[in-house]
């Protein structure tokens, strides 16, 4: 039976067109791949950290696009945000009070430390680095401080536990912004001295207050005795002097005439039967009906 060649040869070129687009199909999606895998970007606030075959390179990579070997490098975008690291702790205090507390970390990853951070820790440095050295801290500064002191002087130790921390974890990359106790937990019987005692403080303030409103009544009426009796002597003066000016007005007012005057509104009419001088002479009786008869005689 014989070959149609053009028939053959028809059926074949269309077939070998059809593979040509699906090579350059395949191609363009592998060039968009491989194009796809040549860059990256960093996000603000972040560090990248680029690794060739697993190695870690010394120098971040700074926020905005990069060009990388496609395959070969990839780059890990590491924060340097503020983050926030909580937790609960336990511990006991100088009095040996067991002490419950729940504390927060604010923190941030130094840019330039990433590098280093990712090689010695990974992603994983809030369990591997933050989380036995919050722990050992916070046991540290609680053990100086008595249970009573934790609560007033809770300032005191947050600023204690940061400093620590930052002497611990600062030579990784791992700047403390912040450090909060957010709450203090003790044992019921603690709790309850602490209430008694607050009682306690509370009615002797009471007793005392109460004791300062006495006294200073007591001075407040005293005080008002002192002004009246002062006001009455004051009075009393006052009258005594009045009394007085008016003695010497009416002394200053009696003159020889003013008296003789009296004296002569005041007669009856009747001479005096005695007379004498002012000497200390002798009295001499001048009634003349009863000095007649004697005369007679």
């Amino acid at each position: 039976m014989a070959v149609n060649v053009r028939e053959v040869n028809g059926n074949t070129a269309p077939r070998k067109s059809g593979f040509k687009g699906v090579k350059w199909i395949i191609a363009g999606l592998a060039a968009i791949f491989v194009a796809a895998n040549s860059f990256t970007i960093v996000p603000a606030g972040h560090t990248g950290v680029t690794l060739t075959l697993g190695e870690v390179a010394s120098n971040p990579l700074p926020e905005g696009f990069h060009l990388k070997a496609p395959f070969i490098q990839t780059v890990e975008k590491m924060s340097n945000k503020i983050q926030v690291y909580q937790t609960d702790a336990s511990a006991v205090s100088r009095d040996l009070q067991t002490v419950k507390s729940t504390i927060a970390v604010n923190y941030r990853l130094v840019s330039d430390m990433t590098p280093k951070m990712y090689k010695d820790t990974g992603m994983e440095y809030e369990t591997i680095l933050m989380m036995p050295v919050v722990q050992e801290c916070m046991k540290s500064a609680t053990a100086k401080y008595n249970a009573e002191q934790l609560i007033t002087e809770r300032e005191s130790v947050s600023n204690e536990v940061k400093s620590a921390l930052d002497e611990k974890l600062n030579g990784y990359g791992i700047y403390i912004e912040k450090f909060n106790i957010v709450n203090f937990d003790f044992s019921k019987e603690f709790n309850e001295a602490i209430e008694a005692k607050q009682v306690a403080e509370q009615n002797l303030l009471k007793t005392k207050t109460e004791q300062e409103q006495a006294k200073v009544v007591a001075k407040t009426e005293a005080e008002k005795k002192v002004i009246a009796a002062n006001a009455e002597a004051e009075a009393i003066l006052a009258q005594a002097q009045a009394q007085a000016d008016a003695n010497r007005l009416l002394e200053e007012s009696l003159s020889n005439k003013v008296i003789a005057y009296e004296q002569i509104q005041k007669w009856n009419g009747v001479m005096p039967k005695v007379t004498g001088n002012s000497n200390g002479g002798l009295l001499i009786d001048v009634n003349i009906d009863d000095a007649a008869p004697n005369a007679a005689d």
